[in-house]
């Protein structure tokens, strides 16, 4: 359906801004809690007995919960109450954090880490369409999901930073303790400013459909998080990844013959859901790998610690802000949301590409990492904008869970593939040496590719989405669609 929306006026109210606080509090504090145990994990590991194997476990408990079900709760929360699964999501992970702070064995971690993973998917759908569900389409959707962006990104650095910091100074204990006081006060806000809101449309949960697709996201998961101890042609591996894909066909066949489904096939046919997700996949998927190709070079080549490696990626933090402030009104330069998709994934290309450069000199290499990385965060968070916009723009309210679910669920799977997959084409390229020069190779091979994925994927975004509906930039009232640089075409 083609969608032109008239503009946003009248000023903010209080209530309004307090919403802002609570919903984008909730998004910077789960980007924050993606990265800050990252940095953890060898302290975590060690101090709790695990293997040096059984690290991985830290981050794959928490992405096969975060990703598996993140789809099903975006539409459990359009029918069953966005706001009653945002407070009830926000106190699960308060109670978790709890639990895996207390932690004394790895069994009660991990299943603090799945507690957590299970809060994000409720909780980040449900705050993502809570925003676009309480800002109607146009310049103030646009401008909170730049904020929304450029809190994503910063959360990230500030995660990485604050990871460091208090494991050197305090404890690995406080990565999680943190989340429990600003989990408290994100219920009470909560419970004091946010609005119920649900779907109108009155239906039941396909259930086989959301056991297809849950099953199908936590066998991916778990074959590309395997892939890393096992190899991507061991068989756990190459089985997790073939069921899955028998998994996520039986998924296709059982919405196509469902009269409630969980995702409509037709919502799946948009070219704005298509493609801006994979815009989306492609621009999370090559920054979380470029920020593991840069830590690995920046300690293992350059040998900088830990924390001057977070503080170096500061730049990358402070960049991101701003591509998320400017990416709104890029849209307007630009015409759509879509040219700025392509804009953001282009951007981010070129400063991968330029990384070629890296060498074993200090101060250059520094140098180049802090310039390219800066460059690439700000033209990250403006494809982060750019691919929401799209993703959830001409999708009825009634829906709006859904389309975020999937965007949220997108970010998810980016997460957990990207860094196995440059993990994959580092390892190759060194192939079991550990002096500095293989790894640089490694580390060189791996920028290339990053940036050639990303190449790829904004030249397919470009060709696919010219003709499709964004409703990027609303059109002034009275005037025609192609003056505010609406694209319209079919779907």
């Amino acid at each position: 359906m083609d969608q032109t929306t008239a503009p946003d006026v009248g000023t903010w109210t209080g209530r309004q801004k307090l919403t802002l606080v609570v919903l984008l509090g909730a998004q910077f504090m789960f980007a924050v809690d993606f990265s800050i145990v990252t940095v953890a994990l060898p302290v975590i590991g060690s101090s709790l007995g695990m293997a040096l194997t059984d690290f991985q476990w830290i981050v794959s408990a928490f992405a096969l919960a975060a990703a598996g079900f993140m789809l099903l709760f975006g539409r459990i929360t359009d029918l069953f109450g966005r706001r009653r699964f945002f407070l009830g999501g926000m106190a699960l992970l308060t109670l978790s954090s709890l639990v895996g702070g207390l932690a004394t064995t790895p069994a009660l971690l991990l299943a603090a880490r799945v507690g957590q993973g299970l809060a994000t998917a409720v909780v980040t759908p449900a705050a993502l369409s809570l925003v676009t569900t309480s800002f109607p389409e146009g310049p103030r959707r646009n401008k909170v999901l730049g904020l929304s962006g450029a809190l994503l990104a910063s959360g990230f650095a500030a995660g990485s930073l604050l990871g460091g910091v208090l494991t050197d100074l305090l404890s690995w204990r406080w990565t999680f303790f943190i989340n429990v006081p600003v989990g408290v006060f994100l219920i009470l806000g909560g419970l004091a400013v946010l609005r119920e809101s649900r779907s109108a449309a009155v239906g039941r949960l396909d259930v086989p459909g959301a056991v297809t697709v849950t099953a199908g996201m936590l066998a991916l998961v778990y074959g590309v998080t395997n892939a890393e101890r096992a190899g991507w042609g061991g068989a756990s591996t190459l089985g997790a990844l073939a069921l899955s894909a028998v998994l996520f066909a039986a998924f296709f066949l059982v919405e196509l013959r469902s009269s409630n489904p969980l995702v409509p096939v037709q919502v799946l046919r948009r070219r704005t859901v298509s493609w801006g997700n994979l815009g989306g996949l492609v621009t999370f998927s090559m920054a979380s790998a470029l920020a593991f190709l840069m830590t690995l070079y920046l300690e293992r080549v350059l040998h900088q610690s830990a924390l001057v490696t977070g503080l170096i990626f500061a730049a990358w933090g402070v960049t991101s802000v701003f591509g998320g402030l400017l990416a709104p009104k890029a849209m307007k330069w630009l015409g759509s949301s879509h040219a700025a998709l392509v804009a953001g994934l282009t951007l981010q290309a070129l400063s991968c590409a330029v990384l070629f450069l890296l060498g074993t000199d200090t101060a250059t290499g520094i140098v180049l990492v802090v310039v390219c990385t800066a460059t690439n965060g700000f033209g990250h968070v403006f494809s982060v904008v750019s691919y929401t916009v799209v993703a959830v723009s001409g999708i009825p309210d009634e829906e709006q869970g859904l389309a975020t679910g999937l965007a949220s669920m997108t970010q998810q799977v980016a997460f957990t593939v990207g860094i196995p997959i440059l993990s994959a084409v580092v390892a190759a390229r060194v192939d079991g040496r550990p002096d500095a020069g293989a790894v640089l190779g490694g580390v060189v091979t791996g920028v290339l590719t990053t940036a050639a994925v990303v190449a790829v994927g904004a030249v397919l975004v470009a060709i696919f989405l010219r003709r499709s509906t964004t409703a990027a930039v609303p059109a002034p009232a009275g005037a025609p669609a192609a003056e505010a640089g609406v694209v319209t075409g079919g779907r």
